[in-house]
């Protein structure tokens, strides 16, 4: 009886192979079972074998729409055949190129049993067969040689514990010499293969004899600590807590620790920086970029800027007469200092009027003959920039033509964006390694203008550069601080202003619009259906928004009842059940389905995250085109890491994105998650509605915790010139 769920293990002989991308390897297969003689169908990565050849698979049954049941495999070990008619059968399978059924049945008859040990080991003798010279006999020893190789690579990489659809990526990526790498150096597969991890690597090199105190794991896991550090936003760490980190990961003195710090120091690798007392330390490309920002914003503020308007009190006063805008005083402040400066921060929450200052500038600066490019770390926010000023606005990737060497490059040799003025908009989410990117590419003669909210969340990547500028005290900043009086009729602004001041949102107000909701429940699945309900009936039948296209719920944490993969499982089954299904891994896919862009992929120019929608997909061929705004991307199996079902998104990920409608999950759950940054985020992200469904006790958690994660850079100490 097959049990769905359960690990089995069957012999079989692989009749077909159905489907293999070739990216990937993963394939579909027909396996005769040999207990049974039954036709089974089975998927995975069947590498290294071919029709005919004998195979003991390892795996689970299970059902899958509209297909039935199949074999899903997770590792798997080639047997040698064990019949005359089976090693007859093999060799006429395909893999040797030039041996068909005629040329295998005359070297079985004449060779019987030993055909390949001769084939392996003695291949002069295959001439003894009627129509093989030297040269057939040669490229059929070199044939089984190559399939044997890529066979044992395989079964190598599997008994070290890797399933087979890391082991094919491990091959393609290392070759022939995957089995030799690994030997000598186990730790390059968490660096070098998407996937694998320090402690799976850490695992088989402990297996192959690596000592646990050798110097080559101590200089992997410090390696390993510090990108888990630059993964958390920090650009740099302290030397002494690096070393706790460390010790308790590997279980190792803190003598060996300091040793490997010492060792990849001298190599160039890290970079040990001393401030104040302290040792902090740099991965080397964060250090660079580091350094690069403090010399080349400093350099930028030396230049004189290419702006020369004689009159800007007028000029201001024209915009507000034009265009019928009331300023407060330190608006207009803020527009001034931007036609003066050479480079500014404007800051503050929404409603504040940075959207209207930004087609202030541009106006002007326009209007003057100046050129003037706008920008934003994501598409949302560019597109946002090109509804309010109605100019052509861009992401940094695409207006400045980043690659993907340029993440980690010196910038050298990239053609510089001749501009006057550049404003950069959401400027909170723009990270250490793309502010300095941005800052080698633009002419010494623009004026810079940074444009974001800094009581927001820091960016996704490394660093917390807005913040940092404004610290470092070298670039004027205005704060803005008067609400619009228009803005002020929002209950969504009105509630995310008092978050940032630590007081609970208003649930209603007298003369304000309905346009925030709170909804009361402490039990998760109670809090869960709430959701549903809202996203799928109660909003779009009260205020017509598209559950699809408007509606976006958002979670702090991704785990649990209440976090974004629950919430995407039962969104996606509530939303779109229907429709041709691709699963990848865990990940379910369907046609029709909203998505999001998960990392940067600079070919196919779609970056993290951009938000689509599913159009088409093809499971036998495991293909999937996405829409995105009009830009069609085809995404196959090695590419669909980067992507993810996005009916529900953690709220770091929403960051520079604006939705008409917001539904976020609030519990107490969330534990160390709730945060006033972070509720404040997640306030601002709606543009029309914001409903909030969860315990009233979380909300004032959030609100009261004003301790933020501390980020280590050393950004405005280079700034100041203390470094």
């Amino acid at each position: 009886m097959n049990v769905a769920g359960q690990i089995h293990e069957l012999e079989g002989i692989l009749e077909k192979i159905l489907f293999r991308d070739e990216s990937s390897g993963w394939s579909v297969a027909r396996i005769t079972e040999l207990s049974s003689r039954d036709l089974i169908t089975a998927t995975g990565t069947f590498f290294g074998i071919s029709p005919g050849d004998r195979v003991l698979i390892r795996g689970k049954w299970v059902n899958r729409e509209p297909y039935g049941q199949q074999f899903q495999m997770e590792s798997f070990v080639p047997l040698k055949p064990g019949s005359l008619s089976g090693i007859r059968d093999y060799l006429a399978s395909g893999f040797i190129q030039g041996v068909g059924e005629e040329t295998a049945r005359k070297l079985v008859d004449t060779f019987g049993i030993d055909v390949i040990d001769i084939i392996e080991n003695r291949p002069h003798r295959l001439t003894e067969v009627k129509g093989i010279g030297r040269s057939r006999a040669k490229k059929i020893h070199e044939a089984w040689k190559d399939h044997h190789e890529m066979s044992d690579i395989m079964i190598f990489l599997q008994t070290q514990g890797i399933p087979a659809s890391y082991a094919y990526r491990i091959y393609l990526f290392y070759g022939r010499e995957a089995a030799r790498v690994i030997q000598a150096n186990p730790y390059r597969l968490c660096f070098d293969i998407h996937g694998i991890g320090f402690k799976t690597a850490d695992r088989m090199a402990l297996e192959l004899g690596v000592h646990r105190e050798s110097p080559q794991r101590a200089n992997a896991g410090v390696v390993f600590v510090m990108g888990q550090i630059s993964e958390n936003g920090n650009v740099c760490y302290p030397l002494s807590a690096l070393v706790s980190r460390a010790m308790h990961i590997l279980e190792i003195p803190e003598p060996k620790v300091r040793d490997a710090v010492e060792e990849l120091a001298f190599k160039g690798e890290l970079i040990v920086i001393d401030h104040a007392g302290k040792s902090f330390v740099y991965l080397h490309a964060l250090e660079d970029a580091e350094s690069m920002i403090a010399q080349d914003l400093k350099a930028l503020m030396k230049v004189a800027s290419h702006l020369n308007i004689s009159d800007v009190p007028s000029a201001v006063r024209w915009f507000e007469a034009t265009y019928e805008v009331e300023f407060a005083q330190e608006q207009r402040d803020a527009l001034a200092s931007a036609l003066t400066e050479k480079v500014l921060v404007i800051t503050g929450g929404p409603g504040t009027g940075k959207t209207t200052l930004i087609r202030g500038i541009t106006e002007i600066c326009e209007r003057r003959g100046m050129k003037i490019h706008l920008c934003a770390p994501t598409g949302r926010a560019a597109k946002r920039m090109c509804e309010a000023t109605g100019r052509e606005a861009k992401t940094i990737h695409r207006l400045f033509e980043l690659k993907e060497a340029d993440e980690f490059g010196d910038g050298q040799g990239k053609r510089t964006l001749v501009s006057d003025v550049l404003i950069i908009d959401e400027a909170s989410m723009v990270d250490a390694f793309l502010f300095s990117r941005v800052l080698k590419r633009i002419d010494s003669g623009t004026t810079l203008v940074l444009v974001g909210d800094s009581d927001q969340l820091p960016s996704v990547g490394p660093g917390n550069v807005l913040l940092d500028v404004i610290r470092s005290g070298l670039v004027k900043t205005i704060r803005l601080k008067t609400i619009f009086r228009q803005a002020l009729k929002s209950l969504i602004v009105i509630n995310a202003h008092r978050i940032n001041q630590g007081l609970k949102p208003f649930e209603k107000l007298e003369d304000a619009q309905e346009d925030y909701f709170f909804f009361q429940r402490e039990n998760p699945d109670e809090i869960l259906q709430i959701v549903k309900e809202l996203v799928a009936r109660r909003i779009p039948r009260r205020f017509g928004f598209d559950p699809f296209r408007e509606i976006q719920v958002l979670s702090p944490m991704h785990k649990g009842t209440l976090g974004v993969e629950n919430l995407n499982v039962e969104l996606q089954a509530l939303l779109n059940p229907d429709g041709r299904v691709l699963m990848h891994g865990a990940r379910r896919f369907c046609e029709g389905d909203k998505v999001m862009q998960l990392k940067n992929n600079y070919d196919n120019g779609i970056f993290n995250g951009d938000m689509g929608a599913v159009m088409f997909i093809d499971p036998e061929k495991r293909i999937m085109d996405v829409d995105f705004e009009g830009r069609i991307v085809r995404y196959e199996r090695s590419t669909m890491d980067e992507l993810a079902v996005s009916y529900a998104c953690s709220i770091h990920k929403a960051q520079g994105n604006e939705y008409p409608a917001v539904v976020l999950v609030l519990h107490t759950q969330h534990g160390i998650m709730l945060q006033r940054n972070l509720l404040y985020t997640a306030m601002t992200r709606g543009k029309s509605l914001v409903a909030v469904v969860g315990s009233e006790r979380a909300i004032e958690i959030a609100v009261a915790n004003v301790v933020k994660a501390r980020r280590y850079t050393l950004l405005a100490e280079r700034l100041k010139g203390l470094l």
